[in-house]
């Protein structure tokens, strides 16, 4: 015990030292330059993963000078004689869970979270309780739990309360519950332990029958059930000047948004807000979102300035993961998550590599590997055993429907081998989106060999712009047409790459059948018919089709030509006249006019109805002439004109959701009614003091 307290101070001791080198910096600073220590939480439930003693140490390695467990806090299967002093408020202890807090089946006699404020509940136990107190007691002996060191505990935001079973427990149900837990419906159930009308003591006199403990300095500090009426939330004191700020979480020391002992959604350097300086603000200049050099990522319910190193940024967030539509990738030495453009990059293990070393051929056995996968490590391999089936090792014909997962492969690295292919399918659209072949590996100096596939008229690798390495082997496909129209050499990265192409179809039969390139492929040649199949085009091209013209002043939608490219306007545009160009660039503010409203020189869909700006959320109206322009600086909900009078929203005050807080004008110390969903006041009340400004209006 001793060294365990000379330890706790050292560390204490150190802290303050670090604390003194930035005494001087204000308060907002200063706890930027510390992030509260953050700990992972566990989701065991009643299971021990270990012998009871490493379960012991498991803990204690997770929670010692610990703030905020990010997640469930799980304290099971602890013996009477553990020392528990680590979770002590003594320096550092756990103030804040994010999951839920559990505690069963051990001995302990006293549990010392006293400085847990709030537990958001944002994974439950059981699906129903935020709390679960229960089983704590030694059924051959009189160890276990008596009482609940949680005299600070005010908030539970989500989620119920369970407390059973507990046979030595004292005080628990003379907790006033409805007043930590924020839910007027969520689950409560405590039930008093045998032992509660024997030998616990009386709450002491001070505490008006409620109290974590028999003394004085333990009685249950209420911040809900007090309040007064126009408070929506917390409270320090029963008046309307004592209201909480509506972000703060399990009570205040005062009225501000940096009095808060802990926020219902982030805190922010010490304020608690609604959400973290977000990624992109509104220019007012510009009339167009702009990074935000104050901009914030969410970790938990904090705002950081950065990610931890093992996290990743999605958006506006520290993620584990991207999600499944988006990929990681580093720029500035910042890991983030991009949306991919159409699937997700997927390296896949070619035939002959990793896990398809043994592998000889694409077949039914393995091609479900392939599912998903844009680069394939090796090389791919279609032979007679793998297409018709290997009777030998039991393997079954390949269903030609399962090759359409080559569809998503953009890379093969090695080689692209293919002797064998289904009799019903004449072309090799299957790999339509194939861009590179790289040759890292070849077959025989081969890179890409296709060879006596008797039924297939056409290639169609209409995405095929490299062969990085090694030569071309074309031979031997009696209906094969267009590969002759092919550059191959434009393919080629190095001069000794050659294309062996011999005994296809002789193009003057392709011609005869008309199995020639379409009228607006350039001179480049075609993997196949129809104006898809282009290399290059000889006019235009919309995406990978070519076209005679671009639809300028015609067409359901209308584009602009972008050198020989046909890029759709905005969809901002309104499309005009036959002789009028409806845009004349990219984006909304390339428009010839306004399918709906315009925003400075931008077409947008709507005025901006409380974008974040740099300093204060914005707010616009439109005009007749269809032109959005700001509402007067003091609406806070939108507005239909430019005067205060024309600010939208009523007072209502029988609202239950109106609260009473400081003014906008703190000089003037008047008082102000939230009205519901409002961020800020709508109408003061009446005057502390007189002579209020000329734009106020009194209720």
């Amino acid at each position: 015990m001793k060294q365990f307290l000379a330890q706790s101070f050292a560390s204490c001791r150190t802290k303050w030292l670090e604390w003194q080198d930035t005494v001087q910096v204000p308060i907002t600073a200063a706890l930027e330059l510390q992030q509260p220590d953050v700990c992972p939480g566990t989701d065991n439930k009643l299971s021990t993963l270990s012998d009871l003693d490493q379960h012991y140490h498991t803990l204690r390695k997770f929670y010692e000078n610990c703030e905020v467990v990010m997640g469930n806090l799980e304290i099971t299967s602890i013996e009477h004689n553990r020392n528990l002093n680590f979770l002590k408020p003594i320096c550092v202890s756990i103030r804040e869970v994010t999951g839920y807090l559990l505690v069963a089946l051990n001995q302990f006699e006293y549990l010392p979270l006293e400085n847990l404020r709030f537990i958001r509940g944002t994974k439950l136990y059981e699906g129903r309780y935020a709390l679960a107190i229960f089983l704590n007691y030694r059924r051959d002996g009189y160890y276990g739990l008596r009482q609940l060191g949680l005299k600070n505990l005010t908030e539970i935001l989500n989620g119920g309360v369970y407390v059973d079973q507990n046979k030595f427990l004292c005080h628990a149900d003379t907790i006033h519950w409805q007043d930590i837990v924020k839910n007027p419906h969520a689950e409560l159930l405590v039930v008093p332990s045998n032992n509660s009308g024997n030998s616990c003591k009386r709450c002491h006199r001070s505490c008006n029958g409620r109290c974590w403990g028999h003394q004085e300095e333990q009685c249950q500090s209420l911040t809900k059930t007090v309040c007064a009426e126009q408070c929506d939330g917390r409270c320090f004191g029963p008046y309307v000047s004592d209201c909480c700020h509506r972000e703060c979480a399990g009570g205040c020391s005062g009225p501000k948004d940096t009095d808060c002992f802990a926020c219902t959604n982030f805190n922010d350097s010490g304020a608690c807000v609604t959400q973290c300086p977000q990624p992109f603000v509104y220019n007012p200049t510009t009339f167009q979102l702009a990074h935000n050099p104050k901009a914030k990522y969410t970790y938990g319910a904090f705002c950081v300035k950065k990610c931890p190193h093992n996290f990743v940024v999605d958006h506006s967030s520290c993620v584990r993961a991207c999600p499944s539509n988006k990929m990681e990738v580093e720029e500035n030495r910042v890991k983030m998550c991009i949306p991919c453009t159409d699937i997700c990059p997927k390296v896949c293990d070619g035939i002959g590599t990793g896990s398809l070393q043994m592998a000889q051929t694409v077949d039914s056995s393995n091609i479900d590997k392939f599912v998903n996968c844009t680069k394939i490590n090796g090389n791919l391999i279609f032979l007679i055993t793998g297409i018709k089936g290997d009777m030998y090792h039991g393997i079954g014909a390949l269903d030609p429907e399962r090759l359409s997962v080559f569809r998503t492969v953009k890379e093969v690295t090695g080689f692209l081998n293919i002797q064998s292919w289904p009799e019903n399918m004449t072309d090799l659209a299957v790999f339509s989106n194939l861009a590179t072949i790289g040759g890292r590996s070849l077959y025989s100096g081969i890179s890409l060999l296709i060879l006596k596939q008797r039924w297939i008229s056409s290639l169609q690798f209409q995405s095929l712009q490299e062969i990085s390495a090694g030569n071309v082997y074309i031979t031997n496909n009696s209906q094969l047409c267009y590969y002759n129209t092919i550059n191959w050499t434009g393919l080629f990265r190095t001069t000794g790459q050659r294309a062996l192409l011999k005994s296809n179809r002789d193009p003057r039969e392709c011609a005869q059948e008309r199995m020639v390139c379409d009228k607006l492929c350039s001179e480049a040649g075609c993997w196949g018919p129809g104006p898809d199949q282009c290399l290059s085009c000889r006019y235009y091209s919309r995406g990978r089709t070519c076209v005679k013209s671009c639809n300028l002043y015609h067409g359901a939608f209308r584009e602009f030509a972008n050198g020989s490219v046909c890029v759709e306007c905005d969809n901002q545009c309104e499309k005009v006249g036959d002789r009028t160009l409806t845009c004349h660039g990219p984006g909304p503010d390339h428009c010839t006019k306004c399918l709906h409203l315009k925003d400075g020189p931008n077409c947008v869909e709507k005025c901006p109805d409380g974008l974040q700006g740099a300093n204060s959320f914005i707010f616009k109206y439109a005009e007749a002439n269809n032109e959005c322009h700001p509402c007067h600086p003091n609406c806070t909900q939108g507005c239909t004109g430019p005067r205060i009078q024309d600010c939208t929203g009523t007072l209502d005050r029988n609202s239950e959701s109106s609260i009473a807080h400081q003014c906008l004008w703190p000089s003037q110390n008047f008082m102000f009614v939230w009205t519901g969903v409002s961020r800020l006041p709508k109408k003061c009340l009446l005057p502390l003091r007189a002579n209020p400004p000329a734009d106020v209006v009194i209720a």
